[in-house]
């Protein structure tokens, strides 16, 4: 966002529409005037919508990419998890639903870029080193910096070694997973479960929302 204010300047609008969408795509809301103005207000009215305080972190996050199209790959999947990520625990457990019919997928650098390396901060190192620049990087960062607040573990359709190779847990049966989870840590520990994935985004009540 502020990369895309920066080059907003160069070009000053002196007027801007922005709109507000539910889940079925139909408009709850305009904002409109000052880009900079009607933004944050926009920002303010989709918090109270979307996103879903919490008074803790937990131990186990469950979540969905917020069903098809969006569960399609395991590119897409990321931004389920990205909104697990910002609740879970330090070395918690993510455990993301995502059907994945389409794979990595396949095409662009996405599933090139997990299988070349052996950690989460080796892709980091990579894409931080100066000069580097690929398509697909951005969602690659975004997984790196999961896998190393986390442990995911995936139930898809993507065969369990293909999942294994890029650093995610197969998970077969959930609910075998989630009470293997529970004998290690405790019977009584809380589980948080976003149905939605993406489409609600949790957040701290008492921190900054992680990117």
């Amino acid at each position: 966002q502020d990369q895309i204010r920066q080059n907003g300047s160069l070009l000053p609008l002196d007027f801007c529409i922005n709109v507000t969408l539910n889940r079925d795509h139909e408009i709850t809301g305009f904002y409109c005037g000052d880009p900079l103005a009607a933004h944050e207000i926009g920002c303010e009215a989709s918090k109270s919508s979307v996103m879903v305080p919490c008074e803790h972190e937990y131990p186990i996050v469950v979540t969905t990419n917020g069903g098809y199209p969006l569960d399609q790959n395991l590119y897409q999947a990321v931004k389920g998890m990205s909104a697990a990520a910002q609740i879970v625990s330090d070395g918690g457990l993510i455990i993301s639903v995502a059907r994945c019919n389409d794979g990595f997928p396949d095409h662009g650098n996405f599933r090139d870029m997990l299988l070349e390396h052996t950690s989460p901060e080796a892709m980091l190192e990579t894409i931080y080193a100066p000069g580097f620049s690929k398509y697909d990087q951005w969602q690659v960062q975004l997984f790196a910096h999961i896998l190393q607040k986390s442990r995911v573990a995936l139930h898809s359709e993507i065969d369990p070694e293909a999942v294994r190779a890029v650093h995610l847990e197969p998970v077969e049966d959930m609910a075998a997973r989630i009470t293997k989870e529970l004998e290690s840590i405790g019977p009584d520990a809380p589980i948080a479960i976003l149905p939605e994935g993406p489409m609600a985004v949790p957040y701290l009540e008492h921190a900054q929302v992680r990117a």
